[in-house]
């Protein structure tokens, strides 16, 4: 499992020009992508860094914060651009293994307090952020 996770002031996600998901203050949003061989271990494993990589400002955590998470499912985090001009999928885990771990993730964090936001899973999203600092880091559980 891979997450690309940026500290935001506020974010969103709309789906056909419905917005279905939304921070409104300081927080994070997280891009997880999901391969073959996830499982429940990955899961607790990157919710525990989501909730706890201390990156809001003053280094504070998530869960330290009381901040809220943006969860947005990202199958391209698995892209591989090593050959050619096009990106190869073959890493990222289809919809019905993937949905369900970005599922359980989002289960975790809420699980642990957290207010969490999603994305709609398979859906062409448009994601809205404003970067706090930027500080933008990859986690790999």
């Amino acid at each position: 499992m891979r997450a690309v996770i940026q500290r935001v002031t506020r974010a969103s996600v709309t789906v056909d020009g419905t917005v279905v998901g939304e921070i409104t203050r300081p927080g994070l949003v997280a891009l997880v992508g999901v391969t073959h061989d996830d499982g429940p271990t990955q899961v607790a494993t990157m919710a525990r860094k989501i909730a706890e990589l201390r990156i809001l400002r003053d280094e504070r955590s998530a869960t330290e914060a009381g901040a809220p998470v943006l969860v947005v499912s990202q199958f391209t985090l698995y892209g591989s651009t090593r050959k050619g001009r096009r990106p190869s999928w073959v890493a990222a885990a289809p919809g019905p293994v993937a949905e369900p771990l970005v599922a359980a993730v989002v289960t975790d964090l809420r699980a642990r307090g957290l207010e969490v936001a999603t994305g709609v899973f398979g859906a062409m999203m448009e994601v809205e952020l404003v970067g706090d600092g930027p500080v933008t880091v990859i986690v790999e559980a």
